[in-house]
Order: C-alpha cells, then structure tokens, then sequence
C-alpha cells in the first residue's frame, strides 16, 4: 500500500494527478498523450491568465502607467507574448499527437475528450488575448500624434 498522497488547493489538480498515478498502475487506462496536452494546455493557460493578462490589463487602463514607463510595460507586454505564443506552438504540437483511432482511446475516450475541449478552449483565450496583444503593440509602433488619437 502506498502511503497517502497530500491534497494541493487546486482540486483539479488533484483529480489529474491522481489519474496519471492510477494509470501508471494500469498503462492501459489511457495513452500517455492525452495527459501531456491537458498538462501543455493547462500550463498555457495559467500563463496567459497569470502573467499575460494582467500586464495587458494594466497598459490597457488609462493612466495607470506612467507616460515614461508605458515603452518598458509595452516591451515587458511584447516578451511575455513571445513566450506565450513558443508555449502554444508547444501545445499545438503536442495536441497534433493526439491520435483518435489509438485502440488506447476505446478505454479512455472520456479523458480524449477533455484533452480535445481543454485544447480548444485555451486557443480561444489566447486568440482573444492575442488580438488585445497586438492591437496595443501595434499601437505603440505608430508615430506619437496617431497612437494617441486612436487611445
């Protein structure tokens, strides 16, 4: 017997790990693919909505940024958004793996499907928050009379 394992504070978590343990008990639960997109999109996910997001929201905010420090939030907005999109071009690829005619998915097909809608829910925050990205690093580009009148 294996000695209890401690609950984190995120429930969810719990259920996925406590999956991936009682799959490594029994490999034919469930192909190793559909656990790495949940864990690739979960962790795009908390990147866009833990560092992204609120680095956005405050550029977007007028007057919450000093006019002397907005080209360092806008630069600092521009790094985050490159490594967003090298963590969904990660995702993406992961997701591509998936396999739904794996003999595999006939025991599992529920946690198929949950890596497919997990999937497809994060490429909709992210084309969300992409265009918000773009729109203000576009912004930022034009010249000072323009990007202020379009404010």
């Amino acid at each position: 017997m294996h000695p209890p394992k401690p609950k984190s504070e995120r429930p969810h978590l719990d259920r996925l790990v406590d999956h991936v343990y009682r799959m490594s008990e029994n490999p034919h639960l469930s192909e190793p693919q559909d656990i790495c997109v949940l864990l690739r999109a979960h962790g795009e996910q908390r990147w866009l909505i833990n560092k992204v997001l609120p680095v956005l929201r405050q550029i977007e905010t007028p007057e919450s940024i000093p006019e002397d420090q907005l080209g360092a939030a806008l630069a600092y907005l521009e790094l985050l958004w490159l490594d967003a999109c090298q963590r969904a071009r990660e995702t993406d690829a992961t997701y591509a793996k998936l396999d739904p005619c794996s003999p595999l998915h006939q025991h599992d097909l529920v946690l198929y499907e949950k890596a497919r809608h997990y999937h497809a829910a994060v490429r909709r925050l992210r084309t969300a928050i992409g265009h918000r990205v773009t729109r203000r690093i576009r912004l930022a580009d034009e010249p000072v009379g323009h990007a202020h009148a379009s404010r």
